[in-house]
């Protein structure tokens, strides 16, 4: 059975807030919430992996200088 247990409101501002028990507590930083009805849901923010984040950006429209690149010095080992 979930832990359960019941909570007050308070104001914080303009902003009304709950303090959340030490055992409901979420081992993170961020989260998001939204509404469903009545109901209020709370998660943690889940971090965008590499390939969200690079499928965000905008294509890059300009040209690229030529470099001069040569092979590196031989080296004796």
């Amino acid at each position: 059975m979930p832990v359960t247990r019941q909570v007050k409101f308070f104001r914080n501002g303009r902003n009304q807030a709950v303090r959340i028990p030490r055992e409901l507590e979420f081992a993170a930083e961020e989260g998001v919430m939204w509404r469903e009805g009545n109901r209020l849901i709370i998660e943690p923010a889940k971090k965008p992996t590499l390939l969200e984040v690079l499928a965000r950006l905008e294509p890059i429209d300009e040209e690229f200088p030529e470099i001069d690149d040569p092979p590196p010095d031989p080296v004796e080992i």
